[in-house]
């Protein structure tokens, strides 16, 4: 006979109930209104209400529910203007963990039901199943990004540019983040400073409690602390959607059709005045067609919650502050006081902004590498000499090089931020690599002297300079024979165009760059700077040139750094290249000569199959012309290609 289980006595403990039943409430009735309006940030709600029946502590206020999951910013400031709205009716000292009397408890079991649609369009898709085929699948609803968020500024941007005659239908990335930063409001960059702008603005007037609690609005305006994302993120998910295509190295934006049409009306609804937002926007588009409810998985939940709240309280929404730094006049055009004088720098166009004679100051950059590793003792001596010479430089990373001149702009410190703002820093035309007569030894046999000129060709500033230390009669005791050292020098500046200074040691090399920085002082003192595109050489005249003022158009030292990263992500052509100048005989140019016809390896491979013979296939590249004197690529005598490995050698 089985043994049956003991029977339990005793009455079943009843589960504590909500600690904060007051916020679950305010919530659940949150949830029931967009429920009713057909809203999707009922979800959002729905997840901050389960969130919160989980967790056993009482709360003092909305913000100490931020730990909680699902509860961003947007939830956290209803709740807290519900709270203040209670206190208001009810005492300031009115408890908010218990319910006022003869007001209704929170439905508990209808706080984690799920969220269904309504039986009318269930019944719907009920006649689409049983008719078979696709009827009864969700139809997908088009992605419209959520207003003055990253998407919808890069959107608009782009779509602006493409409005402007003469326009070059893409825009390069810092340029795309200046234009779009006032149609945003969460900043494209990292965010560097806790500074108020108000208190910036009007330094007389802030006191701690205004300046905290601007710093707090401000950080509600920025990505979440240690959060790796930005506004810039979401570009990702408008290549992924297929609305804007990233092109070249270094990358250009541009619309695509869909992104196109997409983007016109969103800027029709913003001229018209419409509230911008997403359901608009879909009732515009769907104004004919039924869907059923689908969860947009790419919005966030801090996009829904603020969306909801701008629906609810839209006289409430505060002037957005997108950056720290910015320009008085977009301060007065979003409702700010018009009385401050103050100037600072903003996000500007990066092809129209500009500096003049006496407002920067010129500096010599130092490679870290320069004064770290190797010899302490020998690269220390270099900072000494720079110093005992009173050299204005900086040590810091470059990623080609080992010294190169800035212009940086003399910023002022300004009263309310703890630090004085950084100043724009734009690169000049000259660039150094310097080596010791060892270092080129050893950079010959492994190949590095080839590459590292080829990326100082390329790095897109023109007077590029080798200083070579000869330190004395070390040549002779190399690897390499002194004759073969030589004689790359000579091929450096006669074959290469490179400016080649030589010099005994290091005292010499800081003497030389001291002459450097002193004659770059001069020669730029009374020039007007124009900051440009790398990729923009030449383009368009300026006002100061049509005043007659001397002015030269010079990159921004962050595109230049960025532009000449070593390892990063490479295309398919950038490898070809690299591949190819592997080869005995293959320069730079002949190279970029090959690539202009094949591509990739695979059109070089499938040009060789079409060959009819070998003789033809010897000949495939000996009529491609390069260089400047167009000369034919003979030095490339042979292809022999491995049947069926498809391995190509030289």
């Amino acid at each position: 006979m089985p043994a049956t289980e003991p029977v339990r006595l005793g009455r079943k403990r009843a589960l504590p109930s909500c600690p904060n039943p007051l916020f679950l409430k305010w919530l659940t009735e949150l949830r029931d209104e967009a429920k009713e309006k057909g809203l999707k940030i009922q979800y959002t709600y729905q997840k901050a209400i389960n969130s919160l029946n989980k967790y056993p502590l009482p709360l003092k206020n909305a913000k100490e529910a931020k730990i909680l999951q699902n509860f961003g910013d947007g939830i956290c400031k209803i709740l807290d203007e519900k709270l203040q709205r209670y206190y208001r009716e009810n005492g300031a000292d009115a408890s908010i963990h218990a319910l006022p009397k003869g007001a209704p408890p929170p439905g508990r079991s209808d706080n984690n039901i799920i969220l269904a649609p309504s039986k009318k369009k269930n019944a719907a898709g009920d006649q689409g199943k049983d008719g078979g085929g696709d009827g009864g699948r969700k139809k997908k609803r088009e992605y419209v990004p959520q207003k003055r968020s990253g998407g919808y500024a890069v959107l608009l941007t782009l779509y602006k540019e493409t409005q402007v005659p003469g326009s070059k239908g893409y825009m390069f990335k810092m340029e795309l983040q200046a234009e779009a930063q006032h149609l945003c409001d969460k900043s494209f960059t990292a965010v560097s400073a806790f500074t108020s702008i108000s208190c910036v603005l009007h330094p007389s007037a802030c006191t701690p409690s205004s300046c905290e609690a601007s710093i707090l609005h401000f950080l509600c305006l920025q990505p979440d602390l240690g959060s790796k994302y930005t506004a810039w993120s979401s570009v990702s998910t408008l290549i992924q959607k297929n609305l804007v295509i990233k092109t070249h190295n270094p990358a250009r934006y541009s619309l695509t059709e869909g992104g196109l049409t997409l983007a016109e009306r969103l800027a029709s609804a913003e001229q018209t005045n419409t509230d911008g937002d997403r359901e608009a926007v879909r009732s515009e588009l769907e104004a004919t067609e039924e869907d059923d409810p689908v969860v947009d998985i790419t919005g966030s939940d801090e996009d829904e919650e603020e969306k909801e709240e701008n629906r609810i309280h839209p006289a409430e929404r505060q002037p957005t502050v997108t950056e720290v730094s910015c320009d008085v006049d977009d301060v007065r055009s979003s409702g700010k006081p018009q009385d401050s004088q103050t100037t600072m720098t903003t996000s500007r166009k990066p092809n129209a902004e500009c500096l003049l004679p006496g407002t920067y100051e010129i500096m010599l950059c130092v490679d870290f590498i320069e004064t770290t590793g190797g010899s302490h003792h020998r690269k220390q001596e270099l900072v000494k000499e720079l110093q005992r010479n009173g050299v204005n430089f900086d040590i810091r990373k470059l990623n080609v090089g080992d010294f190169l001149w800035v212009t940086r702009e003399k910023v002022a410190p300004v009263a309310g931020q703890l630090r004085a703002p950084v100043g724009r820093e734009l690169v000049l035309d000259y660039i150094v690599e310097r080596k010791r007569m060892d270092d080129l030894c050893g950079s010959i046999i492994d190949g590095r002297f080839r590459e590292q000129k080829f990326r100082l060709k390329r790095c897109g500033l023109h007077k590029p300079i080798y200083l070579v230390e000869e330190c004395g009669s070390a040549a002779s005791h190399l690897s390499l024979p002194e004759t073969t050292l030589q004689q790359a020098i000579v091929n450096t500046q006669v074959v290469d165009g490179f400016f080649v200074k030589r010099v005994q040691d290091v005292r010499e090399s800081a003497a030389y760059l001291t002459i450097m920085t002193r004659f770059l002082t001069k020669l730029y003192q009374n020039r007007t700077l124009i900051c440009r595109s790398r990729e923009l050489e030449g383009d368009g005249g300026s006002d100061e040139e049509e005043r007659g003022l001397p002015s030269c158009s010079l990159m921004s030292f962050a595109e230049f750094n960025h532009g000449a990263v070593k390892n990063k992500c490479q295309t398919v052509r950038e490898v070809f290249a690299r591949q190819l100048m592997q080869i005995s005989g293959l320069s730079g140019d002949k190279a970029a000569a090959i690539l202009e016809h094949y591509s990739t390896p695979h059109s070089l491979l499938t040009a060789y199959e079409q060959c009819a013979s070998e003789a033809e296939k010897e000949k495939l590249l000996s009529s491609i012309r390069y260089g400047k004197l167009k000369r034919f690529v003979n030095t490339v005598s042979h292809f022999f290609l491995a049947s069926s490995s498809g391995v190509c050698s030289i």
